[in-house]
């Protein structure tokens, strides 16, 4: 392979296929480099091969598919951008695969070409190194799971892709069925059900490397179709899960990155994370966490917090070290429009100027006042503190937003930093916004704290989920739970979701069932695949660690889907579309 030779290789008779990246005709010599998954190397034509061979390789251009013969000889330039820079490769054979039209985009790993093209074209964008690396980066994570899964015991089983539309929190991608008119399937938006019906089959320790399915908003980190390593383990509590998962992330991290991780890892409780970062995908690499405010500004004259703590919100802000001179009034002013996006209705800043203070509430508030919410903080003479009051969720998303966004800005976020830690203990349920319902924060088959099963009938609202997330940086990698296993506790759960027992019975009949013949106490986790390597090799979106994703429109630009079917398909399918 191109990429694999070196000094030690001089003198060696080599055959070499790849793509043409460039080539440069000097007169008596013609140089090629030569590309394929592993790297370039230089491949050299001088004049002394017959003529024809010469006239041969003056006719390569950019993209050309080729094979060479020749000797590896060490190189008099010397070339320190790349790694066979030392040698060349002098061709006496030249072998033409096929021709190239000039590509609608450069195949080099600096060209900033827009993402929609590099997508439309992805066969093309395929060929840079740096994808290449990512994709058998990509599979070496792949291969390590399944390898570490498989000394702990565990067997890899496939599980359905045409399965039944149940409720888990996105939408689903529906297929219909041509042998049963008006009926569908679901592609899964996770194997949930399957892998908890092996546990009842005995399967004991299950995992499965699986695509899954959700239709819903896409982002950097999303994509409706996504992969997982997906794990269900038998007669286990939280700690045995978490123990073979640090094991696991302990030896992905050494033999993929060198770096060592020290376990076992941090666990924060879901509460702490919230009130201490504002997010229950805690970033640890800086500081600027939370403090509240509410007995220091309760009775003020600002009625913008006061009508929040009457409303039952709450006032909270963060202290930037450092920040006064480092934002502006205009930074600040981004920042007060960027919290908008969540529900915040504002942004007060203080900018602390040894024993003065200057703030955007200076006439509501005095020295003193501004002075004790400084000492909140332990602010020293040019930090800058930021608040937002408003109902607890909007003040948690917009300071959790505000944190990372400001450590990104004054360059605090290093990649080589792998701060993890497992949130655990996680509300059971929380309200809908629209209806005020209680819905399953994570799904219907978590198990509840069993401290905690008895107020399920009088406050299931303080009740926490036997459930655990793992973070790295900020970025939720996995998350799973303890399974319910005893039929009564899933019914009550039902109950407390306001499931009627036909409900229950016509969206999840075939667990119900399945759970009367004897379940074992069960749990597992599953990681998001593409997030995880994103991450570990530092890219900004999973769609550079995955061969075909979708754009932001979920289209594939590759072969035009989703695209019309004709109406002879559909009426076979017993499909009419409302055009």
């Amino acid at each position: 392979m191109c990429g694999c030779l070196d000094i030690k290789d001089a003198g060696q008779r080599v055959i070499l296929n790849g793509w043409v990246a460039k080539r440069r005709n000097l007169g008596g010599l013609i140089f090629v480099d030569l590309r394929d998954k592993t790297g370039i190397v230089q491949v050299t034509f001088d004049d002394k091969i017959p003529e024809e061979l010469f006239k041969k390789a003056d006719s390569l251009r950019s993209e050309y598919v080729i094979g060479i013969k020749g000797e590896v000889r060490e190189r008099t330039a010397k070339n320190a951008n790349l790694s066979t820079g030392e040698i060349e490769v002098f061709a006496d054979d030249l072998v033409i695969y096929s021709q190239a039209d000039t590509p609608p985009i450069y195949v080099k790993d600096d060209d900033n070409v827009d993402d929609n093209l590099r997508l439309k074209y992805r066969y093309l964008d395929l060929r840079k190194l740096k994808m290449q690396r990512n994709l058998t980066f990509r599979h070496r994570v792949t291969k390590l799971a399944r390898d570490y899964f498989d000394q702990q015991g565990f067997t890899e089983v496939e599980t359905p892709m045409l399965i039944k539309s149940t409720p888990e929190g996105a939408r689903d991608y529906i297929v219909p069925s041509r042998v049963y008119p008006g009926s569908f399937y679901a592609l899964p938006q996770s194997p949930q059900l399957f892998k908890q019906l092996l546990m009842v089959g005995g399967t004991d320790r299950y995992m499965q490397i699986v695509k899954c399915f959700r239709d819903e908003d896409l982002r950097a980190d999303r994509q409706p179709e996504f992969t997982q390593i997906d794990l269900e383990m038998s007669f286990v509590d939280t700690d045995d899960v978490i123990n073979v998962q640090e094991g696991f992330l302990k030896k992905l991290f050494k033999e993929l990155l060198d770096v060592d991780i020290s376990t076992p890892l941090p666990r924060i409780t879901w509460h702490e994370a919230m009130e201490r970062y504002g997010s229950d995908k805690p970033d640890t690499r800086f500081g600027f966490e939370l403090k509240k405010l509410d007995d220091v500004v309760s009775g003020c004259d600002f009625k913008v917090f006061t009508d929040a703590l009457n409303a039952g919100g709450t006032v909270r802000g963060i202290c930037i070290d450092g920040g006064s001179s480092f934002f502006s009034r205009k930074d600040i002013d981004k920042l007060t429009e960027a919290v908008r996006s969540y529900g915040a209705k504002g942004l007060v800043w203080i900018r602390v100027n040894g024993q003065e203070y200057n703030s955007s509430v200076n006439k509501f508030f005095s020295q003193k006042q501004l002075s004790d919410i400084a000492e909140v903080f332990s602010a020293k003479d040019g930090d800058l503190i930021l608040i937002v009051s408003d109902k607890s969720k909007v003040v948690f998303d917009s300071l959790g937003f505000l944190r990372r966004e400001i450590a990104g800005r004054m360059g605090l976020l290093d990649d080589k930093q792998y701060n993890l830690l497992w949130v655990v203990d996680f509300p059971l349920f929380e309200k809908d916004d629209e209806t005020g319902k209680l819905k399953a924060m994570h799904h219907p088959f978590t198990s509840p704290k069993a401290e905690q099963i008895n107020l399920l009938d009088s406050d299931p609202e303080k009740v926490n989920a036997d459930a655990y997330d793992i973070v790295l940086n900020g970025v939720e990698l996995g998350g799973g739970s303890i399974r319910i296993h005893d039929r009564d506790l899933q019914a009550k759960m039902f109950e407390v979701l306001g499931l009627t027992p036909e409900e229950c019975e016509e969206k999840f009949g075939f667990l119900i069932e399945a759970f009367k013949y004897g379940a074992p106490p069960h749990g597992g986790l599953a990681y998001g695949l593409d997030r995880l390597v994103m991450l570990l090799l530092g890219e900004p979106s999973i769609r550079e660690v995955m061969a075909f994703p979708k754009n932001q429109n979920a289209q594939c630009l590759v072969s035009d889907a989703p695209a019309p079917v004709d109406d002879e398909q559909l009426t076979e399918l017993g499909v009419r579309v409302d055009k």
